[in-house]
């Protein structure tokens, strides 16, 4: 299930759009806080949120970042706190990969694919029949299968879309969602942009 951790008072949902997200995280995963109801959000208060997601987390990945990222942050606690960190190289002309060459350079791990981050954290793939034959038996909620990657590519292209759209018209889950996005990206097939949206590559 997907754990949200938010940057304002439990009450307060930011940004506005992201209210169905919001309630479906609340009936089916975790919204954690550590600021009392009715707090709106202040630019401080995202790093100290980002220093819990860090420490709730086994590593960190980095997909792109400049050099004033947030992201950075993040990644700085987690290597305080002894998470693993992650990061895709990019160009070193793209000022969009700026961050993530320097937390190479500065000893995060190299990440091309998801094999990466298996392999790190000494998670072993379990072969394809026992993946299915236990997806006949238990609830594979949060696990996106192949079909889920071809029906929700099914809902992208060059134009942008918000991630609850795509949530929406898609009828998978938040975490599935989420979880595709994020090979998607570090596969380079599409790009995030701000309040929440992407676009195919």
């Amino acid at each position: 299930a997907t754990a949200a951790v938010l940057a304002t008072g439990i009450d307060h949902i930011y940004p506005p759009e992201n209210e169905k997200l919001h309630r479906e995280i609340a009936e089916r995963g975790l919204l954690i806080t550590e600021m009392p109801p009715g707090t709106a959000p202040k630019a401080e208060q995202f790093p100290r949120r980002n220093r819990i997601i860090s420490g709730m987390s086994r590593a960190v990945i980095v997909v792109e970042a400049a050099m004033r990222s947030g992201s950075l942050i993040t990644a700085r606690f987690a290597a305080e706190q002894g998470r693993d960190v992650f990061a895709v190289p990019g160009s070193p002309l793209d000022p969009r990969s700026e961050g993530t060459n320097r937390l190479i350079k500065d000893g995060a791990q190299i990440l091309t694919s998801v094999e990466d981050v298996l392999e790190s954290l000494r998670i072993v793939q379990r072969p394809q029949t026992e993946m299915f034959l236990e997806q006949d038996v238990s609830d594979s909620y949060g696990e996106p299968s192949e079909g889920d990657r071809e029906h929700l590519l099914s809902f992208l292209s060059p134009t942008e879309t918000h991630i609850d759209d795509l949530i929406r018209e898609s009828r998978l889950s938040a975490d599935v969602v989420s979880a595709i996005l994020l090979e998607l990206e570090i596969a380079g097939r599409v790009v995030r942009s701000g309040g929440g949206r992407v676009a195919l590559v």
